[in-house]
């Protein structure tokens, strides 16, 4: 196939080479990352070192969206053993603007009297090059002495090129030898379907600038017989193959640009749902909080009528010879009237007591003058209190009365239970909620099936046994003797 070249470039060469490429800056300066252009550069050294055929230079490279960079590439050939034979595969690797998180770009590159094998598993009609180590490409750990020995293993086992020329059989090569093939061997290789490369623009084939330490017979030099195809039909086939090519590029990236719009549109739809349903809780508490202002508004007007009421009915009227302010309301009994005296005397000494703690912490009297005072109050406090809790056992029992009286009257009652009895100043104390009365003196709790809306067990005179009538009967006697003993 290719010649290897007649000597290989010097290593010491290469290294000045790429230090001083990727120490470059502005505009002049290669499109990689200041972390990682070490490792290009040692990746480089490795390759070189590893396979002297392959030369680091820099290039113009045109990406398929019409963008031109410079960047890094190695060219030269491959070695690879078909049949026993050693053959040296044009390719150029380019070094992408991600490597070397990202895989760079192989190609073929064949020359005039060379065409790519088609099909090929693993090179296209524009010679790129997509073999598994590329498609498993591992940042950090694959390098491109790695990925040039898998391709010397792939194009050994189906070369990517053939020659274009026939030429008579050849003698057995020779398989020691470290150089090109003759004529003969290329037309071993080109009966045999063998031959590689991938040319980014396969034709006319592809110059590069030389390398600053030069090429040193890296031209090489092919040796084919005459052509056997028409350049012109290899051409348009290879251009209609590059146009599908970047259509199929085109459609690629359009593709994923407008599943990145949806995706983004996906995500602003699930935010749009998250703020309807806060913007839906939040109305419903809204509403909640409206439905019991309303309430409370109701509740209000209802006290404002209540209260324009009493003072349209009051606004006329004059105390006339009333001299003292507490007599404009009366009260409906003596009790309740001796009851409203009480309260208002303790809230009153209540306020009194207060006052006095203020003053004697800010030293307005003396401390002594303060028990002194606090004793008297306290002392006639005590009495107003045992008086108004008097009156107040007085007005139960009156309301126990009167609730037994009415109760004489309905046929209807519930016998609940036992209750024990609990003294206060030593007077029994009744207490009366809803129509519930409590009798705590060793009587039984009884309660008027008309006001209370929870029965335990309900039952009709007449239809109960004649122990439970007595039981009840004699509960009922009972509650009205305690009546009519306490007026």
């Amino acid at each position: 196939m290719v010649q290897p070249a007649a000597h290989s470039p010097n290593p010491q060469f290469a290294q000045q080479f790429l230090s001083s490429v990727l120490s470059q800056r502005g505009p002049s300066a290669l499109p990689y990352t200041e972390d990682t252009k070490w490792l290009i550069r040692q990746h480089l050294v490795s390759l070189t070192t590893a396979f002297p055929s392959l030369e680091p230079k820099t290039a113009s490279f045109t990406h398929n969206d019409g963008r031109s960079v410079n960047l890094l590439q190695a060219d030269g050939t491959i070695p690879m053993t078909f049949q026993g034979v050693t053959y040296n595969i044009p390719v150029v690797i380019w070094l992408m603007e991600s490597y070397p998180r990202h895989p760079p770009c192989v190609y073929v590159n064949p020359t005039r009297d060379m065409i790519i094998k088609r099909p090929h598993p693993h090179v296209n009609p524009s010679g790129l090059v997509a073999v598994p180590y590329l498609q498993n490409w591992i940042y950090p750990s694959s390098n491109l002495v790695e990925l040039v020995r898998n391709l010397s293993g792939v194009f050994g086992r189906d070369p990517p090129l053939y020659s274009q020329r026939r030429a008579p059989p050849p003698p057995s090569p020779n398989p020691n030898s470290n150089f090109g093939v003759t004529s003969n061997s290329s037309a071993v290789a080109s009966n045999s379907g063998s031959a590689a490369g991938y040319a980014h623009r396969p034709i006319p084939p592809r110059t590069y600038p030389p390398s600053p330490y030069g090429s040193s017979g890296a031209a090489s030099r092919v040796q084919s017989p005459p052509n056997t195809e028409d350049p012109t039909e290899v051409y348009r086939r290879n251009a209609i193959n590059k146009l599908v090519e970047l259509v199929h590029n085109d459609v690629v990236g359009l593709r994923k640009t407008k599943e990145a719009e949806m995706e983004g549109l996906f995500n602003l739809q699930g935010v749009l749902r998250q703020r309807e349903e806060q913007v839906n809780k939040g109305l419903k508490e809204m509403q909640g909080e409206k439905e019991a202002l309303e309430q409370q508004l109701q509740m209000i007007l209802m006290n404002t009528d209540v209260l324009e009421g009493w003072l349209r009915e009051n606004q006329g009227k004059k105390l006339g010879n009333v001299e003292n302010i507490d007599d404009a309301f009366d009260c409906v009994d003596v009790l309740s009237k001796q009851m409203l005296e009480c309260t208002a005397a303790d809230l009153a000494i209540e306020d009194t007591v207060y006052s006095l703690d203020k003053a004697v912490q800010t030293g307005a009297i003396p401390f002594d003058q303060y028990l002194r005072s606090v004793r008297a109050l306290s002392r006639e406090q005590f009495f107003y209190r045992a008086t108004a809790s008097k009156v107040r056992a007085a007005q139960l029992q009156a309301q126990v009365a009167n609730m037994a009286a009415r109760n004489m009257h309905y046929g209807r009652i519930i016998f609940v239970g036992y209750v024990k009895s609990v003294l206060l100043a030593n007077v029994a104390e009744i207490v009366l909620v809803s129509g519930i009365v409590s009798i705590f003196s060793d009587a039984y709790l009884l309660i008027d099936c008309r006001f209370h809306p929870l029965c335990i067990m309900e039952f009709e005179k007449g239809l109960l046994d004649e122990q439970w009538g007595m039981a009840v009967d004699k509960s009922w006697h009972e509650l009205v003797d305690f009546g009519q003993s306490h007026p």
